[in-house]
């Protein structure tokens, strides 16, 4: 199916980074902003499937789908061929002030098959934090109320709004105060105790002292915190934070930017919870590589009149048309092997534990798992490690990224094969014991 498949990976044909490859990174450091965040110099040049080529002709395994973004594969067959067609007919019309079928036909898609029995409507935007803006704007519309409450760890966006809801890293919000205000952050509860102590805590803690119920308009939660480690919330967590909303008039706002669409091994992360959101934030592998966020929300909720909000290319027919296949693939087959390459990746993972005392904590949903990397002689976080690791893969040609304070996530494509999960951790055990060697754990220490 995919273009690379019959073609060896990793491949690696030159030193990182070749010839081509150094020229590109040159002209990046004089042109290019320095706020973004390149973990190793690879210049992408074309991906198919799980594989990325870079200009030198170098081919990776992709565990990390373009920050869980290429859903389906890069370059999906069924999805080009839907860009392809749609661009031949009309690229854009804004769907802000007009009507085109694909941007209706996709809404019509996710409201019915968002969690939950009640009617839904859908705004579409361009990203995760324009979905997470959108989500805030709206629920203190819909419940005349200001404060809001966020979780410590959490990853919601770098625009303002969502800036603010973000509790992430100190480097993300250093110099851009003053943020939004009246954000409230707390614990993320990682397990059943800490959820026993979670409403307890807001209850008799944060309401009665700083932050009134009756003036709270949402919780926004991620179902599993992406960023900030791939921590999945307990399996009572959303039932928790559903019955505190329900108890005070509260909306509750599930961020499934990074964990949704198929991610976690069903099409929304919330299906596992068992619980219905009054908005859910959708972005990244909404179109499987197009730019596209969504919120969709409870009929009821999204009554915001005509000019409140909109976003001028948000729902952009090319977009959408890919969106629309995307979701056909991950209903047909990419959903069910997120579940099983997810369980089979985890399993090895869990037995390289038992090989390799740097590595602890195998945890996710699907193909949202990670591992933390750890000093053996006392289980602290590791992030020197961990980069060191990270470093190691790409030079063996698997492409991986870190989140939280020491893990790596693993978070490929979900049209990934046993076989590429098999040679993934291979690679990674290499890399776990080059980096257990004594040079370079006296580096690291």
């Amino acid at each position: 199916m995919f273009r690379f498949d019959h073609l060896p990976v990793p491949h690696l044909a030159t030193a990182l980074p070749g010839p081509r490859a150094t020229q590109l990174l040159t002209r990046d450091r004089a042109f290019v902003s320095p706020s973004y965040t390149r973990s190793y110099p690879l210049v992408v040049a074309s991906g198919s499937g799980c594989v990325i080529e870079d200009v030198d002709g170098n081919r990776f395994l992709d565990f990390t789908a373009g920050i869980a973004v290429t859903s389906t594969g890069h370059c999906h067959p069924e999805v080009i061929a839907a860009i392809q067609d749609q661009a031949a007919q009309l690229l854009h019309m804004s769907g802000t002030d007009f009507y085109y079928a694909p941007q209706i036909d996709l809404a019509e898609r996710l409201a019915r098959a968002a969690p939950g029995s009640s009617p839904k409507k859908v705004f579409f935007g361009n990203s995760g934090t324009e979905a997470n803006e959108a989500a805030l704007k709206l629920a203190r519309w819909h419940t005349r109320r200001n404060r809001v409450i966020a979780f410590f760890g959490a990853f919601h966006g770098r625009t303002y709004g969502s800036m603010s809801l973000t509790a992430s890293k100190a480097v993300q919000r250093r110099g851009f105060s003053p943020l939004v205000p009246d954000i409230h952050h707390v614990e993320f509860p990682r397990d059943d105790e800490a959820v026993r102590r979670l409403v307890p805590m807001i209850e008799n803690q944060l309401f009665r002292r700083t932050c009134p119920p009756d003036e709270v308009a949402a919780i926004f939660v991620e179902p599993i915190q992406g960023e900030g480690g791939y921590h999945p919330l307990p399996a009572d967590g959303l039932r928790t934070l559903r019955e505190l909303c329900d108890r005070h008039g509260i909306l509750l706002v599930l961020d499934e930017v990074q964990c949704g669409m198929g991610r976690t091994g069903k099409l929304f992360a919330a299906e596992h919870y068992g619980v219905e959101a009054d908005i859910t934030c959708l972005a990244k592998g909404i179109a499987s590589g197009l730019p596209l966020g969504a919120i969709v929300a409870k009929a009821d909720v999204m009554d915001w009149p005509p000019g409140s909000h909109a976003s001028t290319f948000g729902g952009n027919p090319v977009a959408c048309r890919a969106a629309l296949a995307t979701l056909d693939l991950l209903e047909r087959e990419y959903v069910r092997n997120s579940a099983e390459r997810g369980e089979q990746l985890r399993a090895g993972l869990r037995s390289l534990v038992t090989q390799h005392t740097i590595l602890a904590n195998v945890r996710g949903l699907g193909l949202m798992t990670a591992v933390d990397l750890v000093h053996p002689d006392d289980g602290a976080y590791a992030p020197t490690l961990r980069e060191q690791v990270i470093q190691s893969a790409f030079r063996r040609g698997l492409l991986l990224l870190g989140c939280g304070e020491s893990a790596i996530r693993f978070c490929p494509p979900l049209c990934v094969t046993a076989q590429q999960v098999q040679t993934a951790l291979t690679l990674f055990g290499e890399a776990l014991t080059e980096a257990t060697t004594p040079h370079a754990a006296t580096a690291n220490r």
